[in-house]
């Protein structure tokens, strides 16, 4: 099972998908789970209301949603678990594109432009994984050289 998580190409097309996505990532998570950059911290963050009703209780949706965008673009910019972390930021942006839906397309009315852009970013990783420079490569490298002669 570990083995198919981590497996990649050597494609090198998403060493700036990865990086891009991980930036920008990380830096949302930070502001949400640290405070840093005028964000508001996992207290604050947390103690807010969620974007649907469903989501209940409010404080665990949040914080999974903190967690993830800092988490996942960690594990994405590293590479390591990349379509893990790929998978957290997409069900992030997924969210995220049904809150600004209704705002319309561009972003400058607030609208789904830039959380559906980071949606498809991730997504392309969740398909191809890590790809080159990650390590999801370097451990897949490992596992088949094992058990040889």
């Amino acid at each position: 099972m570990f083995r198919k998580l981590i497996a990649t190409s050597s494609t090198l097309f998403t060493i700036p998908i990865r990086l891009g996505l991980a930036a920008v990532m990380i830096a949302h998570g930070a502001q949400k789970v640290l405070g840093v950059w005028n964000g508001p911290g996992f207290k604050m963050f947390t103690s807010g209301e969620t974007p649907h009703s469903f989501m209940k209780p409010a404080w665990l949706w949040l914080g999974a949603a903190a967690l993830s965008e800092l988490v996942g673009g960690i594990f994405v910019g590293l590479g390591f678990l990349t379509r893990v972390g790929a998978f957290f930021i997409f069900c992030t942006m997924l969210t995220a594109v049904t809150i600004h839906w209704p705002n319309g397309f561009f972003s400058g009315t607030k609208g789904f432009e830039f959380p559906m852009a980071l949606m498809a970013m991730a997504l392309a990783l969740i398909i191809s994984g890590g790809g080159q420079a990650s390590i999801d490569k370097a451990l897949t490298r490992g596992a088949s050289t094992r058990g040889r002669k």
